[in-house]
């Protein structure tokens, strides 16, 4: 018995400067992910996505695979610098063609493609004006998701306008872990609220070349776990994370209005960047919301060996202990957490119910393995992972959660932002010396979830 309909989109996801490569061809201009990753210490070993998984050039033989695999939809990203590599209205041409054969081959395959429009590969003509820090970045990005529409419109239905604002300001702008590599509080406020206005103002600029698209974005969100629900200051804090990661872009979408907790603590620091008319913008009619879930987070009392926040800092509010969260963990050092992926788009549908469809776009772990002597990667770990949280989330659906979607990250090992190649998160393993794929078992697995919609007791580990 499946808890999942026959019309349920069972996908696999990547971005595209974690797996095309080809940075210095037909005209793609430089983003902030190539200045980021030249910076020496930012990147681990300093590894760039220059070749990554040469998708640029092996996309059919991708697209091969995913269907081989039963894979039928294909979350995938545009680089912004690939179409216009100034981030201003001088299109590059080759670039256009690139997405076209792209897009082509994907159907051609018998796979549907889910669109986002940017995950992350800012052009750095656009970030030496202080990139989301700026306004303006805002109403470039509709001008640029307005073009993709007009070009690929006619094959594409689903577009996600952003991936994971939260990442791109925070991590971005406010520690500066992510590029740009900027640790400014002030600007990672901005950036958020600009990411938000850059969604109401995209969503409806290609609405307005093709009505008949539906639009959504892309949010990482997680549960928080208190370590003491009963004490106060904890619950504060724990409310401030969740406003500050979950409430912020889904209140603004569907109220209008960002959480009180955090425009209180922001202040004039958030006021002086929202203009008149900018929350009615802000406020969209939003056909999808993507949710990327890898874990649930764990809040802890403040102990003696907590240090306060720098400027610079993750929150601007003060730091208090991660809690302490129960193994184990994946290679990220992120706890195993599936039942949260039953509770999160529950808590969804109850808290934002204006929000009447959800996919899962993001979820999976990054293990190690690698093939062994007979050439298998057996990575049983990355098949529990996937399995549990599948499960949960068929719960989750049979209790009325709207997800009509599940796409596992990743398709294949890429380059993985700051951790460069040492992380793996794909489901194909990659040699990234010689570009061969190898199916993982967790692969096979996911083929034969696919295969029997979720129908698939015998595979689920406790």
């Amino acid at each position: 018995m499946s808890n999942f309909p026959e019309d349920f989109k069972w996908g696999a996801a990547t971005a595209s400067y974690q797996i095309e490569g080809g940075t210095e061809l037909d005209g793609r201009g430089v983003s902030i992910w190539d200045t980021f990753a030249a910076t020496p210490g930012k990147v681990v070993n300093q590894e760039n996505g220059s070749v990554a998984c040469d998708h640029y050039h092996r996309y059919a033989g991708d697209f091969a695979l995913m269907r081989d695999l039963g894979i039928q939809n294909y979350r995938f990203s545009f680089a912004w610098p690939r179409l216009f590599p100034n981030g201003d209205a001088v299109r590059e041409d080759r670039g256009f063609a690139f997405y076209d054969r792209l897009i082509d081959s994907m159907l051609e395959h018998g796979i549907e493609p889910m669109a986002t429009a940017y995950h992350w590969d800012l052009p750095q003509t656009l970030q030496d004006k202080d990139g989301w820090a700026n306004r303006d970045t805002a109403y470039r990005l509709a001008d640029y998701t307005a073009a993709l529409v007009e070009a690929y419109g006619d094959r594409v239905t689903t577009w996600l306008t952003l991936n994971e604002p939260w990442c791109f300001t925070w991590l971005g702008y406010g520690n500066g872990v992510h590029a740009p590599g900027v640790q400014n509080t002030d600007h990672a406020i901005a950036a958020a609220h600009h990411s938000s206005l850059a969604h109401g103002l995209a969503s409806r600029a290609m609405k307005a070349v093709n009505p008949n698209i539906r639009t959504g974005i892309a949010l990482n969100m997680t549960n928080y776990r208190l370590e003491d629900p009963t004490d106060p200051d904890l619950a504060a804090l724990g409310g401030l994370l969740d406003s500050h990661i979950n409430r912020w872009w889904l209140d603004g979408i569907t109220k209008g209005a960002y959480p009180q907790n955090l425009v209180e603590l922001y202040g004039d620091r958030l006021a002086k960047h929202v203009h008149e008319g900018d929350m009615s913008i802000v406020k969209v009619q939003t056909d999808l919301v993507g949710i990327n879930y890898y874990s649930d987070s764990f809040v802890g009392l403040p102990r003696p060996e907590d240090k306060p926040m720098s400027e610079g800092g993750l929150f601007p509010f003060p730091q208090r202990s991660n809690g302490t969260s129960p193994g184990p963990h994946t290679d990220m050092g992120w706890p195993i957490t599936p039942e949260g992926l039953h509770d999160l788009p529950l808590r969804i549908a109850r808290d934002w119910p204006e929000i009447k469809e959800l996919a899962v776009t993001e979820n999976g772990a990054a293990y190690p393995e690698g093939p062994d002597e007979n050439g298998d990667v057996v990575d049983n770990r990355r098949v529990e992972y996937l399995t549990n949280h599948i499960e949960a989330l068929g719960r989750a659906i049979a209790e009325g959660a709207p997800v009509k979607g599940y796409f596992a990250w990743s398709f294949m090992d890429n380059y993985e932002w700051a951790e460069g190649y040492a992380k793996r998160f794909g489901i194909v393993h990659v040699d990234f010396d010689t570009q061969v794929r190898t199916p993982k078992d967790s692969a096979k697995a996911y083929a034969s979830i696919i295969a029997t919609r979720g129908d698939f007791s015998s595979l689920i580990k406790s």
